[in-house]
């Protein structure tokens, strides 16, 4: 606001004699003051947030017991098992973006060789019963799970076994895997570090 001023206060005059002439650089000094004063008031309310419209905040995410959350053996999950049963072999309970929800790790119950997990992402469908929302790993991946849990950031964290090439016998995985799923929007990106089994 000085400097506005200021800045007007340096306007030459043609001649200084002339009362009307003398008047002008007055008005356009006041000019120049209230439209900086304007500007002040205008940030201040701009700095100043409107009361009763709070910003929304991420929702937040905390772990559930499985009684609170859907139970994923009552879910239809996408496996092509045939006549095996499907065995869930890992499972957290936990509200993300405010909804309760179950991540679980799946596959099925072949009586030879070591079955792939599959992870999902559970919610309660408009039925009222549990429904695949998302497919984090498929049956393709070719991964055993052997840890699944909740960050507290809401970072889905897991640890799976695998193999570094389809000539690895099933019953011998030679990777050891560090996943994680991260949510952006509607979706989860994924990330993943292998190390060969012998050196973890």
């Amino acid at each position: 606001m000085q400097e506005a001023v200021e800045t007007v206060r340096q306007t030459p005059m043609k001649d200084q004699a002339i009362n009307p002439v003398h008047a002008r650089p007055r008005i356009r000094h006041w000019a120049v003051v209230a439209a900086a004063c304007g500007a002040v008031v205008v940030g201040a309310l701009a700095a100043t947030p409107a009361q009763g419209r709070p910003t929304p905040g991420p929702e937040p995410v905390e772990a559930l017991p499985a009684a609170a959350a859907p139970d994923p053996a009552k879910a239809q999950l996408p496996l092509d098992c045939g006549p095996f049963p499907v065995t869930i072999a890992l499972s957290f309970g936990a509200r993300l973006d405010g909804v309760p929800s179950t991540v679980a790790a799946a596959h099925c119950a072949a009586p030879n060789g070591t079955p792939s997990d599959a992870v999902f992402l559970l919610t309660t469908g408009p039925d009222g019963r549990p429904a695949v929302r998302a497919s984090l790993v498929t049956e393709a991946d070719r991964l055993t799970f052997t840890e699944l849990k909740l960050r507290s950031d809401g970072t889905i964290i897991g640890r799976a076994k695998g193999y570094s090439s389809a000539n690895v016998p099933r019953f011998a995985p030679d990777l050891v895997l560090s996943l994680s799923w991260t949510r952006h929007g509607t979706e989860w990106t994924r990330t993943e570090t292998k190390a060969p089994a012998g050196q973890v």
